[in-house]
Formats: C-alpha cells, sequence, structure tokens
C-alpha cells in the first residue's frame, strides 16, 4: 500500500505518466470535459474537496512549469486567483479565454473533477523538469 503522497490510485497513476510539457486540469464541478479526456470525478458533496486542497495535493507531486487559468478569473473569482499564486508562486501564468480553457482540456491527459462550486476554478498544468 502506497504511504504518502496522492492516495487516489488514478490521479497517481496520471501524475506518474506524466511527460515534459504533458497537460493536466484541475477544475470545478462544473466544468464540461472535452470526450476522449479521462475524467477523474472526486466531488463527493457541493464544495468537497475544494479545488484549491486538490492542487495542493497534486502539485506535492507534479513539477509544474506553467499554468493556463480562464481570462475571467480576474473578475468573477480573483480571490482563487490570489489562492492559485499562493501555492504556484515561481510558475509563469498564461491567461486564455475561458472558452479556449475548456477546448485545451481536449489536449489534457486528464481532468481532475473536484467538489467546487466558486466560478472559473480551473487551472490546467503543465509539467515541468525536475532536472
Amino acid at each position: 500500500m502506497k504511504k504518502t503522497g496522492v492516495m487516489n490510485s488514478n490521479i497517481s497513476r496520471v501524475i506518474a505518466d506524466m511527460g515534459h510539457m504533458d497537460l493536466l486540469g484541475v477544475g470545478d464541478a462544473g466544468t464540461p470535459v472535452p470526450a476522449g479526456t479521462e475524467k477523474i470525478d472526486l466531488s463527493v458533496h457541493a464544495g468537497l474537496p475544494s479545488f484549491i486542497d486538490v492542487l495542493k495535493e497534486v502539485l506535492k507531486e507534479l513539477e509544474v512549469q506553467k499554468i493556463y487559468v480562464a481570462e475571467e478569473i480576474k473578475t468573477e473569482n480573483p480571490k482563487q486567483l490570489e489562492e492559485i499564486k499562493k501555492v504556484l508562486p515561481n510558475v509563469e501564468v498564461e491567461f486564455i479565454p475561458h472558452s479556449e480553457l475548456k477546448r485545451k482540456l481536449g489536449d489534457s491527459k486528464a481532468f481532475i473533477r473536484t467538489g467546487e462550486e466558486t466560478p472559473y476554478s480551473n487551472v490546467i498544468l503543465e509539467s515541468g523538469v525536475i532536472f
């Protein structure tokens, strides 16, 4: 049995399979997941688990060089943007329209759905290298 890190076997598998510049999405309960993109559904109840809690756990195991977030988060959910920047302080942020972010999920290895119910609580993580 795994002793530390992400305990969800599907998330752990996806993270272990990530290569340089691969994409992984983490987001709110309402995010539409494109056909062909694996959805790892963690939602249990409204707000559980939270987007930021899941993101923090993923970041314990995944090296990230860049993130993509919706442009709309700046005005519609600035608190969440602040939290994202706090857990990824030295990572490049690219703001793209929400419609483009949803399309870009189609290029992701997987999407982790949380129970989050605040608008634009979505991020696409671009995997970096550790050397």
